[in-house]
């Protein structure tokens, strides 16, 4: 039970890492003993981050656009350059979209759809041979961050968004029933409110926020990690293809 939930040795990707989720996640890695590589498109925000977090273990700074094919190339010639095999990659990396019905632009659908549905598989796919030398000793992880938005209708209009994190959930069940084959458990996690950039209704009016949940609060950084943590250690060696809803009960009275 000491060592159930631990990370010592792991290595670790965690795209959109410089802030939010992807940032809560990768310091809960870090203090599980994971050596955390972080992904984010600006590179400033991305070095400053990784900075931060080596207080907490070793995090390196990985820069690159996963939006395109070009940015996926980047990122995985960058890792493999350092490291032979991935023990734990986590697609968090994503985008939002919010216009009327009438007015919904296209752009608005391709940048939202690609980056929070296609990225994730095509990422996946790039470091397949990494994850499987990963998984040689231990089972390896795929974790894709989705959103309570792809289980139950926002009242936002959010069209690709929620259709994309839809299809995340989904994809990621058909993932996880081909790579389990090599020893990779893939699952996901849908995050209620928390504050961060892409919630900024979570994180500039929280009390407002938390009135309308359940467990009358928005997330905390250790929730988020805490969720992350037990699917990529050992506890969650057995689950697969699941989806972990964190979100204090909000699905519950949608």
């Amino acid at each position: 039970m000491n060592t159930l939930f631990s990370l010592q040795g792991r290595i670790a990707l965690v795209t959109g890492g410089s802030r939010g989720i992807g940032r809560m996640i990768a310091a809960g890695f870090l203090q599980q003993g994971a050596r955390v590589y972080i992904s984010a498109r600006k590179a400033e925000a991305c070095d400053a981050t990784a900075a931060e977090l080596s207080g907490l273990g070793e995090c390196i700074s990985l820069p690159a656009d996963v939006s395109t094919a070009e940015g996926v190339a980047a990122l995985v010639g960058a890792l493999a350059a350092r490291e032979s095999r991935l023990d734990i990659l986590v697609n968090n990396a994503g985008a939002a979209w919010g216009a009327p019905f009438d007015e919904f632009p296209e752009k608005g659908w391709d940048k939202v759809v690609d980056l929070n549905m296609k990225t994730p598989f095509f990422l996946t796919q790039a470091l397949h041979g990494m994850l499987k030398a990963g998984a040689a000793a231990r089972p390896a992880k795929v974790i894709n961050i989705a959103s309570i938005d792809g289980q139950t209708v926002n009242p936002l209009e959010t069209y690709s968004y929620a259709a994309s994190k839809a299809g995340l959930i989904h994809l990621s069940k058909r993932m996880a029933l081909r790579l389990i084959e090599d020893g990779i458990v893939v699952n996901a996690i849908c995050p209620g409110a928390f504050a961060s950039e892409m919630n900024k209704d979570a994180r500039d009016h929280g009390e407002a926020v938390a009135a309308r949940i359940p467990a009358r609060r928005v997330g905390v950084d250790d929730d988020m990690a805490a969720a992350a943590i037990y699917l990529a250690s050992r506890a969650g060696d057995y689950v697969v293809g699941t989806t972990l809803t964190v979100d204090g009960g909000v699905n519950l009275v949608r």
